[in-house]
């Protein structure tokens, strides 16, 4: 038997990834790509319902107080994401809501001066506006860093083994949204899960007009499907006598979105009223806005190869998170209760498509606007039991993951001291965060807990992140151990193409402003 030749051993690096049917600047049929768009609308409703419904109940709002704030959570997301994609980044990227908030927002809602307050509809008011001050403090955070150029000259320490636990975390860390949240109605996660992996992987070979329909529109189909389902379900009563969690998670008439509704709502800034400043909660809030950064810097990162692009230059990056600060303001002055990142759960669906259109996304953002005015038709959608979405986010954060995993290509996986690298970055990226999330469930407050609330917001929002763990250990560990004489190893002379916008020629075709601003604005 012949020896096999080098090249049938192993593959060699590639700056894009192969594959897919359309990249960053190449288009569907404008029939496809509405539909697409469509998709990605429907899976941003997951985090833009759940979050708000886990935040307004505990701040004393009503049920019509969480549909308002739905409604302007998606206003402002689908604002933001046009800006992002018109003048931030230009990746396909959904700017979306974050969990990296909560831990100081419901800090905030525990607040003493707030929860005296007797009337539960001045509560939610007053508690609203101190998020929304703090929102807007913090948000300076990312509009300083990114519109410096700050954050471009903090990337000149990351290198493709440092982002590898980073990326890798984006997706693995949220694990806990995954089948945890599956397993609180595994009648409709499960038969979910195994649809959307058959429509999308076994059966993306079938063609209806030269179109892979069951593979590009796996989504769509597959939530119909389990919708249907699950409707079919709660009307013939199989949840009547079942606990108020599992009807929760299974029913599809447990949201109270549609009831409370308006038909015709368009959100506008200071809607609550004039936001309240108060500098401890700012300053924990600021915590969060760098947590949203690191994770925004990890899906950036993905997002860019699975719209077949070249990775981000520095300056491009940077001027993205300045975008995304600005994004953080915007919610402050609408009051999402929320701030943004990118969604990661849409990153995914990149992938899982393999379509990376532009447009795809900016047609999803002009649905958002669109549903989100249409108070009704979008409480149709964003009743969608949340077990739906989580049996998704299981393959779409994987893929994510997997995106992170791939940076391995770049580095030297034989080096010792690169392995230990990877190893404990990731997982002390999945352990640290575990610890407080354990610690806070029996104690009910974090591992930080001193008299000075602001710190222990600062330092529990920090670790509470997997991807802000693993970028501490990961970029400390790979500067600081024998850095000097590692730079093959670590991935540096690949890396060293895409540092600025001019070194690599692809990055004018991917990143340039339109309309023609770059004269205006040059990239460095």
């Amino acid at each position: 038997m012949a020896e096999p030749k080098p090249e049938e051993i192993s593959h060699p690096p590639m700056d894009q990834l192969q594959g897919l049917e359309y990249c960053i600047d190449s288009n569907p049929s404008w029939g496809e790509a509405i539909a697409l768009g469509f998709q990605h609308y429907i899976l941003a409703l997951g985090t833009a319902v759940m979050i708000p419904s886990f935040l307004v109940p505990l701040m004393g709002g009503t049920d019509d107080d969480k549909v308002r704030v739905v409604q302007t959570l998606l206003f402002v997301e689908g604002i933001n994401t046009l800006l992002q994609t018109l003048f931030g980044t230009r990746l396909p990227t959904v700017i979306g809501g974050s969990y990296a908030f909560m831990v100081p927002i419901i800090s905030i809602i525990h607040d003493t001066t707030l929860l005296s307050i007797e009337d539960n509809h001045m509560r939610f008011l007053y508690t609203m506006r101190a998020v929304q001050g703090a929102l807007i403090v913090a948000s300076s955070i990312q509009i300083i860093l990114g519109y410096s150029q700050m954050w471009a000259i903090c990337t000149r320490f990351f290198s493709p083994l440092g982002m590898i636990p980073v990326i890798a975390l984006v997706g693995f860390g949220l694990f806990d949204k995954g089948f945890p949240v599956v397993g609180r109605c595994v009648e409709i996660g499960i038969p979910m899960l195994f649809l959307f992996i058959a429509f999308s992987q076994y059966l993306k070979n079938f063609l209806t007009k030269q179109l892979p329909i069951l593979e590009r529109f796996a989504l769509i189909i597959s939530i119909t499907v389990i919708w249907a389902y699950a409707h079919l379900l709660t009307k013939s009563g199989a949840y009547k006598h079942r606990p108020e969690l599992t009807q929760l998670n299974c029913r599809t008439d447990k949201a109270n979105l549609i009831s409370s509704a308006p038909w015709i709502k368009i959100p506008y800034p200071l809607q609550w009223g004039a936001p309240t400043f108060d500098a401890g909660h700012a300053f924990g809030m600021m915590a969060a806005v760098l947590v949203s950064l690191i994770e925004s810097t990890g899906s950036y990162k993905a997002a860019a190869r699975l719209a077949s692009a070249t990775p981000p230059p520095a300056h491009i990056l940077s001027r993205g998170i300045g975008w995304q600060g600005i994004g953080i303001l915007l919610d402050g002055l609408f009051g999402t209760l929320t701030g943004s990142t990118v969604s990661v759960e849409n990153v995914g669906l990149l992938g899982s498509t393999r379509v990376g259109s532009r447009r795809v996304i900016q047609i999803s953002a002009g649905f958002m606007i669109f549903f989100s005015i249409l108070g009704k038709f979008g409480a149709l959608f964003a009743s969608i039991p949340f077990t739906i979405f989580a049996a998704v986010y299981c393959v779409l954060f994987g893929i994510v993951a997997s995106v992170g995993l791939s940076f391995m290509q770049f580095t030297n996986m034989n080096s010792m001291r690169n392995l230990f690298i990877i190893g404990v970055a990731m997982f002390l990226g999945l352990s640290v965060p575990e610890y407080y999330r354990e610690y806070t469930a029996k104690a009910l407050h974090g591992p930080a807990h001193t008299r000075a609330v602001w710190f222990n917001d600062f330092l529990n929002t920090i670790f509470f992140s997997s991807p802000t763990v693993a970028l501490i250990v990961a970029v400390l560990l790979d500067n600081t151990l024998d850095y000097k004489d590692s730079a093959r190893d670590r991935g540096m002379p690949w890396w060293a193409n895409f540092r600025t916008f001019k070194g690599d020629g692809r990055s004018e075709e991917f990143y340039s402003l339109p309309f023609n601003l770059n004269r205006f604005f040059p990239p460095s």
